[in-house]
């Protein structure tokens, strides 16, 4: 099988060199198909190698924030994933992909999501922090302020 292949290839490279063009990368096609849906990306300048480069910059940043950096810039990072995979699966649907083309990036999208969720959750404060309000005056929960334990007061 492997002189195969190797036969396989030396015909596409000598028909090439007889002046047929080579297929585009499966990148290049992307991309046109994305310009002719949008084509204010080309009267922008924006070429399929300064959108690859500049999308795969942005997600090896915002990856390494999300590894190495806590709290705050973590979440940030997330969300600007999450909005680059909003734009991924509007592009594949603007353009007509079928799903198996984009199913990825919903998964990622949907990991994303969850623990940006998770991540913005309230903490609970400890049960001595607790308070409860009545009547504008704050005063420690019913079951806190009994003397003992564990044990309910009836009245």
């Amino acid at each position: 099988m492997g002189t195969r292949v190797c036969c396989m290839e030396e015909a596409a490279r000598a028909s090439w060199s007889r002046g047929a063009q080579p297929p585009p990368a499966p990148g290049k096609r992307a991309y046109k198909s994305y310009v002719r849906a949008l084509p204010m990306l080309k009267k922008m300048g924006v070429s399929s190698i300064l959108l690859r480069k500049s999308i795969g910059a942005l997600e090896v940043a915002c990856g390494i924030v999300m590894t190495l950096v806590p709290g705050r810039p973590k979440d940030v990072a997330n969300f600007l994933l999450l909005l680059l995979v909003l734009a991924v699966l509007f592009f594949h649907q603007l353009v007509g992909d079928p799903l198996k083309r984009y199913a990825h990036a919903l998964v990622f999208g949907i990991l994303l999501t969850c623990r940006l969720l998770i991540a913005r959750q309230p903490e609970e404060q400890p049960l001595d922090k607790r308070i409860l309000a009545v009547n504008g005056d704050e005063q420690p929960l019913s079951h806190e302020a009994s003397p003992e334990k564990g044990k309910m007061k009836v009245s």
